[in-house]
């Protein structure tokens, strides 16, 4: 692959309603989008999921716009590329700012399955024609409106619902939830609201029979987790705590988790994601694809790569309308009965919406190489 052009674009895309978790409320999704051209012509796209400011990570928009412009589009320019597994060798010698890192990495992929001829998903090595997922809901102004909300996308099929929790808003909303739908998977998603001191809290959601924990204690923590996981019944799932490969391997070793979280742009790329995949598997550990309110770029990678054998719980991506009036890409994605299919066309799979990007664009840039 010869790169001779990179196009960033500054997107931001009103949201159908308002997401809150324990951090606060987003009514807006901004994000990068990255269009990478070739010289035989072949176009590829990347998502960049930070947001605009480092609640989730220490990335925003701006911090990773900083990143591409001043040290990763240079060094992508320096480079013939063989293999889009070559970006995270390249950029290993820059610290962190894996979401930056991880919007390049999937242009690249996406160019690489097209030259492939074949689907993203077959490329990274997926297996599954459709793929089932669940939906991640924000905590709502009351109990009984969360309860309504959680009962209009089981209705919709979706399989798993997953529910954001936080100190004065966690086992009352759950037990009140349970005790609406008996029998309907459910986990709950902390993003990182609480501390061992909170530790009776906790093991009161061990009663509802919920699928796991989501990210209970500090976003960087792995020890504390151990603690925590010996005296609770239910799986803990570790997200923000994960972002490479050692750290999986460490969480694990130290038994912190039973499940992890896995986000392409959480972890550096799919490449990295992939490493993760294929080790949490060989230790018995089943992974699921998280969601980071993405566009349908992004939105299109995650179905790729949950199509991997050991995405075996439901993920987080949504169908578009869930969270858009209007997407950026054709089809959007849909969801029926709670699976997506796969896309078997060569790429992602998704064709841009090229004038609902023009729509949603505030800025953008060109970078010839």
């Amino acid at each position: 692959m010869k790169i001779n052009q990179v196009i960033v674009r500054y997107l931001k895309m009103p949201m159908k309603h308002s997401f809150t978790t324990s951090f606060g409320t987003i009514q807006d999704k901004s994000f990068l989008l990255l269009e990478i051209l070739t010289e035989e012509g072949i176009v590829g796209f990347g998502e960049c999921v930070a947001f605009e400011a480092p609640w989730y990570t220490e990335e925003t928009v701006k911090t990773c716009w900083h990143m591409l412009e001043d040290f990763l589009i240079p060094i992508l320019s320096q480079k013939e590329i063989h293999h889009p597994n070559d970006a995270s060798k390249w950029f290993s010698g820059i610290r962190r700012n894996n979401m930056a890192k991880a919007a390049i990495e999937g242009a690249l992929w996406d160019i690489y399955a097209q030259k492939m001829n074949q689907p993203l998903a077959k490329v990274l090595g997926g297996n599954k024609e459709e793929i089932d997922v669940g939906i991640s809901l924000g905590i709502q102004p009351t109990i009984e409106k969360q309860i309504e909300v959680v009962g209009k996308y089981i209705e919709e099929g979706y399989k798993r619902i997953k529910v954001k929790i936080k100190p004065d808003w966690d086992v009352e909303v759950i037990r009140k939830l349970r005790e609406a739908f008996p029998k309907v998977p459910m986990m709950a998603d902390a993003n990182s609201a609480y501390t061992l001191k909170d530790l009776n809290i906790l093991k009161q959601l061990d009663e509802f029979d919920l699928m796991m924990i989501e990210q209970p204690l500090a976003y960087d923590d792995i020890v504390d987790h151990s603690i925590l996981q010996k005296q609770l019944k239910t799986p803990i799932c570790l997200d923000e705590s994960i972002l490479s490969l050692e750290d999986a391997r460490k969480a694990i070793e130290l038994e912190s988790c039973g499940v992890i979280n896995i986000k392409i742009g959480r972890v550096g790329g799919i490449s990295e994601a992939i490493k993760i995949h294929d080790y949490c598997e060989s230790k018995g550990i089943p992974v699921w694809c998280g969601g980071m309110l993405e566009a349908g770029i992004g939105r299109a990678h995650n179905i790729a790569l949950t199509a991997l054998s050991n995405f075996e719980m439901p993920g987080d991506t949504a169908g578009s309308n869930h969270y858009f009036e209007e997407d950026i890409i054709h089809p959007e994605v849909v969801v029926t009965n709670g699976t997506i299919q796969v896309p078997q066309t060569a790429g992602i799979g998704y064709e841009p919406n090229r004038k609902a990007i023009e729509k949603y664009t505030v800025s953008s840039k060109t970078y010839l190489i």
